[in-house]
């Protein structure tokens, strides 16, 4: 029989890395396709409407939200608890929001300006009135195409 030598200590082998790059490329594309980056910081409360009907947009890029609701609880005092207009980050009146999709169409590719979407985000609790103002404002800018997210007072 033989004997079993001792001879030295055996090191250990060294790590393969060599796959190690595809691995961390492959997380960082995972997150990349999972994560969303939130484009407006909401300064009016909105409570979500009831869903009664769908309709999918082609391309989300050509949607611009106008959000109308009360202001957040940090922002009463300065601006009151009557509902307020929200364009991007900022509150805005009704006489603004022509010049605000003016702009917006024309951040637009030429092509893409006749399918702009101008998407009405309103609180529940907010008066038809300034819905209203909103509608002739949007009627005057030629906004053509008008989605509507609320859920009103029957």
């Amino acid at each position: 029989m033989g004997k079993f030598n001792k001879t030295g200590k055996r090191e250990m082998p060294a790590l393969n890395t060599s796959s190690l790059p595809d691995l961390i490329f492959t997380l960082l594309f995972f997150f990349m396709i999972v994560t969303t980056m939130r484009e407006v910081t909401l300064k009016v409360e909105f409570k979500v409407p009831q869903a009664t009907e769908l309709e999918k947009l082609e391309k989300k890029s050509l949607v611009t939200f106008i959000y109308v609701g009360k202001p957040m609880q940090e922002f009463r005092k300065k601006m009151g608890s009557e509902s307020r207009i929200q364009l991007n980050d900022a509150f805005a009146e009704v006489s603004e929001i022509q010049d605000y999709i003016i702009a917006e169409r024309s951040s637009m590719k030429e092509a893409d300006q006749a399918m702009m979407t101008v998407s009405l985000k309103i609180d529940k609790d907010t008066k038809m009135g300034i819905v209203t103002d909103i509608k002739n404002a949007l009627r005057q800018a030629y906004a053509l195409k008008i989605n509507y997210s609320s859920q009103m007072r029957e």
